[in-house]
């Protein structure tokens, strides 16, 4: 299986992993990126955009990567806080008054940024479709009582956190999230991203290859647990993610459409102070209040440990032992993309694929990827 790309000989190790895993048909199309300090030491790509093997992964092959989607949308919100626009320590309903219903008065902005709200789901009836319509979908989550004491522990806003930030956003700069995506991060970067996908993007598109069965019993898990209605409001289906509608939507925890190499420049404005290229995004200080810890223990949604800092994942040994505890942010999207930032090392690091794995928050190719890259840092 032909590789593409370059890499500086130090990560020879995570070449040999990624080539193997697609010549073994582990990995049908996917790529990997590091930046250090401004320099891309790792730019690969390889394997199939299609299922039926007939379109190959190029340099320009952008994916649906899930919640890693996340991570644009929280540098978003952290760029207003920058600006002074947001104060991530006053009421939601501050920006959006209408929020400050059922309870959810004193739920404040840095709640929704790391998954502490309450509002981790929609309340039931409300259907996948119902995702895309962007009025109906906030209006429903502003209507709605916490399922749970704000504040008081994590539980993954799997589906609905872009919705709740970007409405944030949208009040705030009178800007769609997609659209502040697009004006304010992506055109100043100079990278291929964006929120959803244009329509004359379908045909460098990777086919998403829906994974096994979510790693949960719903069985045994009560109806009216945190887990079971945010993971059923709205149930979860990988293959809409090929539909013209999925990509059309404004969806900042679900659709971004990219690649490994646009994430690793975009996500570097964390990993090196503020600012790539002579475009400055954030300061020093608003970057400090990432690694402000806002939760840890046993998410209610996700049943494992995981460490919530503002709006990225901070090191948690238990549940993701390859993920060094120190300085260090990141997320993760359903089947295994990850970035992950190093602002000790100014390093950065992406994966993104098409062929989904069981995992939520990264999964065993990620591992050896992250691994194999921590090997060529430390050699």
């Amino acid at each position: 299986m032909e590789l593409n790309g370059h890499n500086d000989e130090r990560f020879a190790r995570l070449r040999d992993e990624l080539s193997a895993n697609l010549e073994s048909g582990e990995e049908l199309g996917a790529a990997v990126a590091v930046d250090i300090d401004g320099e891309l030491v790792v730019d690969l790509w390889g394997g199939y955009r299609d299922t039926a093997r007939t379109v190959p992964w190029d340099r320009d092959t952008i994916v649906n990567v899930w919640s890693t989607t996340k991570e644009i949308t929280a540098l978003a919100v952290l760029m207003l806080v920058d600006r002074g626009l947001v104060d991530l320590n006053v009421p939601v309903a501050t920006y959006w008054p209408e929020f400050g219903q059922a309870g959810k008065e004193a739920i404040e902005v840095r709640h929704l940024m790391a998954h502490t709200s309450g509002v981790s789901g929609w309340e039931q009836p409300f259907a996948l479709e119902d995702m895309y319509d962007w009025e109906k979908s906030v209006s429903r989550l502003a209507g709605q009582a916490p399922w749970w004491e704000p504040g008081t522990a994590s539980g993954y806003h799997a589906q609905n956190q872009g919705h709740l930030l970007g409405e944030i956003v949208r009040r705030v700069s009178g800007k769609t999230l997609k659209q502040f995506v697009a004006e304010e991060i992506t055109e100043p970067l100079g990278v291929d991203l964006q929120i959803g996908a244009q329509a004359k993007d379908d045909g460098r598109i990777a086919e998403i290859v829906p994974p096994p069965p979510l790693p949960f019993d719903f069985g045994s898990v009560p109806t009216d647990s945190v887990m079971f209605k945010t993971l059923t409001g709205p149930a979860a289906d990988a293959a809409a993610a090929n539909t013209p509608a999925w990509r059309g939507a404004d969806m900042g925890g679900l659709n971004g459409h990219t690649n490994a190499r646009a994430l690793v420049r975009t996500m570097s404005i964390i990993s090196r102070g503020g600012a790539v290229g002579g475009v400055r995004l954030l300061s020093e200080k608003t970057i400090d209040r990432i690694f402000d810890e806002q939760a840890r223990g046993e998410d209610l949604v996700l049943g494992v440990p995981l460490r919530f800092g503002i709006g990225f994942g901070l090191p948690e040994p238990t549940t993701l032992p390859y993920i060094p505890d120190e300085r260090i942010c990141f997320w993760g999207g359903w089947g295994g993309s990850m970035t992950v930032m190093f602002p000790l090392q100014k390093m950065t690091v992406s994966y993104v694929m098409n062929k989904m794995s069981a995992g939520i928050i990264g999964s065993d190719r990620s591992e050896a990827y992250i691994r194999a890259i921590l090997h060529g840092v430390a050699a």
